[in-house]
């Protein structure tokens, strides 16, 4: 509730008990911004009024309003429309309110919480390069991080890289039989993408073993077992966790191959990490709490050496932990991941950004964690977010029919590119400051492309409506900040000095002062709700309503100097509110374009 909410609630509580001797209830005091074909600024609902006041609810509402304006000066006029009272504050009362945010530093920000929290995002498998759904991941989890320090936490972002399991095994045996000694140095790719080619030639000759078994008169489920190659791949996780020297010589040097790569990509989006977890490092500790949990009677050793919990009666199924050969599961080395990192961090709250095909894992994690006794484990919290579809369909690692990361930034940047080029007006600026603006424009549009969209939500991706400068997208909130930042250098050249002078707002103003006053909840709202999308559509109305503002005021030409400083100052809070709302988005603010 906005400070403006609290104040109108407060005051219609007293004009109720003035009116009708009795306490308001609950839901008469529950105001909504009136809608835009109607006058007013807030609107309350007077039916729940009518058993105390035995009136019908439009004269309810007029009398409701009379007071409120008798009592209330900054109640400037209301309307009655079938029972719903429509509140028309002052402009005296918004232009205090725009004090209020011209007088606040980094406003919208709120004070430190006290409280920690960890955010863990990205978490590739070390046997592929990142594609369209890691940069979902990345780019929701950055900003989730982001908008939690918005709202005065403290927060620990923290990146968990599956380097070890069968998968990064099958990468690891394709380029032993079929590598020939090949290097990112050799073969001129980069390392993430030399590994993912050696994945998908695993899996293109496993089913080809597959189809060969099944011609033999084996069903799918044997051929899947039997085909030799996934029994190689099988034999080698298992070397792998023996410590067998060559075999983790080689996992290291590919491993490392995939870093470099990563970081690479890392730095395009523009995303980095407090701290790096690595599954080799903590499936130990799973095993560790896995074997206490066996010892307690949480958990089951069954005759073939697996180990199981049975959480049926939750509502869920029997979930193996560690199978029969004594290897790890994901959930294994997830209770050792979450037990360190609360430990080293005491959180309160860990926030997993993992897609919606993982909720049971997470419901799972969560359960085991509190039966096994751990009272924090009640602070996990999965931020499902939906799937990332294409025009043509979903995407698919193993068959390399993926919409990779680095090439998706290089085509925004080319896109972002002619888009600006064709519009003429970067002649007279530095080939490199293009460049730079460049990648600022391709950047902003993927990243409010992606984050506009609620995270619970599937998202079908499609790189050319996300750079438009006139539609809901990244590059008009750019444009936006740069058009302001323009008009302002304008006055310093004039030697005009942004400030509050005490001019009436007219109704334009008054609008964008309702905005602008409005960020300090909306921070709050999304930090709660995990979503930055609240962030991004808060700045998009912001970006629109003053565009329609400087198309019908102007700023510059205007006689009046007291409106024209006083406009400037406006000017000046819209940009350092668009300013704040991209950063939270991960985006770059533009002086020029």
């Amino acid at each position: 509730m906005t400070g403006t909410e609290q104040f109108l609630s407060a005051e219609l509580a007293q004009a109720i008990a003035m009116l009708y001797a009795h306490p308001a209830p609950d839901a008469a005091l529950n105001l909504q911004a009136t809608r835009k074909e109607f006058e007013g600024d807030y609107t309350a609902m007077m039916f729940p009024l009518l058993k105390i006041s035995r009136k019908s609810p439009e004269q309810t509402g007029e009398e409701v309003g009379q007071q409120l304006q008798m009592q209330c000066p900054e109640v400037a006029s209301y309307n009655v429309v079938k029972g719903f009272l429509n509140i028309r504050l002052s402009a005296a009362y918004w232009l205090n309110r725009f004090a209020d945010v011209a007088q606040t530093e980094q406003y919208g920000c709120h004070l430190p919480s006290g409280k920690t929290m960890v955010v863990e995002y990205s978490s590739p498998n070390t046997n592929k390069p990142l594609h369209l759904g890691h940069v979902r991941n990345n780019l929701l989890g950055y900003s989730v991080a982001r908008l939690l320090e918005a709202n005065g936490h403290r927060v620990i972002k923290v990146n968990l890289v599956n380097d070890r399991g069968i998968h990064i095994c099958k990468s690891m045996l394709a380029w032993q039989k079929w590598g020939l000694h090949a290097t990112p140095e050799s073969s001129g790719r980069k390392g993430d993408h030399l590994v993912g080619d050696y994945y998908v030639l695993f899996d293109k000759e496993y089913k080809r073993q597959q189809a060969d078994l099944q011609a033999q008169g084996k069903s799918p489920a044997e051929a899947a077992r039997q085909a030799p190659v996934m029994l190689e791949a099988q034999e080698m996780l298992r070397r792998w966790e023996r410590g067998d020297s060559d075999t983790v010589a080689l996992w290291r040097t590919m491993n490392a191959w995939v870093y470099a790569g990563f970081d690479e990509t890392y730095r395009k989006l523009g995303v980095h990490f407090d701290k790096i977890d690595y599954e080799s490092n903590t499936y130990l500790s799973g095993k560790k709490i896995v074997e206490e949990g066996v010892r307690k009677g949480v958990m089951e050793r069954r005759d073939d050496g697996s180990v199981w919990i049975d959480l049926t009666a939750d509502g869920l199924d029997q979930k193996l932990l560690l199978r029969s050969d004594g290897t790890s599961v994901y959930m294994t080395q997830d209770l050792g991941t979450a037990l360190q990192r609360y430990e080293e961090y005491h959180f309160d709250a860990h926030i997993y950004v993992v897609g919606n095909e993982q909720n049971y894992h997470f419901q799972a994690l969560r359960l085991v964690l509190e039966k096994m006794g751990y009272a924090w484990a009640k602070a996990i919290y999965h931020l499902s977010y939906g799937m990332v579809e294409l025009p043509d369909g979903k995407m698919k690692s193993r068959e390399g029919t993926v919409v990779d990361a680095d090439d998706l930034i290089e085509e925004m940047i080319r896109t972002a590119r002619e888009t600006a080029q064709e519009a003429g007006k970067l002649d007279d600026m530095p080939p490199d400051e293009q460049q730079r603006l460049f990648a600022m424009v391709g950047m902003g549009a993927l990243k409010y492309f992606i984050l506009k969209v609620d995270p619970k939500k599937t998202m079908l991706f499609d790189p050319k409506e996300s750079i438009d400068f006139n539609g809901h997208t990244g590059p008009f909130i750019q444009y936006t900040h740069a058009r302001i930042k323009s008009v302002l250098r304008k006055a310093a050249q004039q030697q005009l000095v942004a400030g509050l002078t005490g001019a009436t707002l007219n109704g334009k103003e008054i609008e964008l002062v309702k905005i602008l006053y409005a960020f300090p909840e909306k921070i709050r709202e999304a930090g709660d709700a995990c979503s930055p999308a609240l962030i991004a559509n808060y700045a998009y109305e912001l970006a629109k309503e003053f565009n329609q503002y400087y198309h019908e005021v102007s700023v510059l030409h205007e006689p009046d100097y007291a409106l024209k400083t006083q406009r400037l100052l406006l000017l000046q809070q819209i940009a350092g509110v668009l300013k704040t709302a991209m950063g939270i988005l991960g985006m770059e603010a533009p002086e020029r374009m």
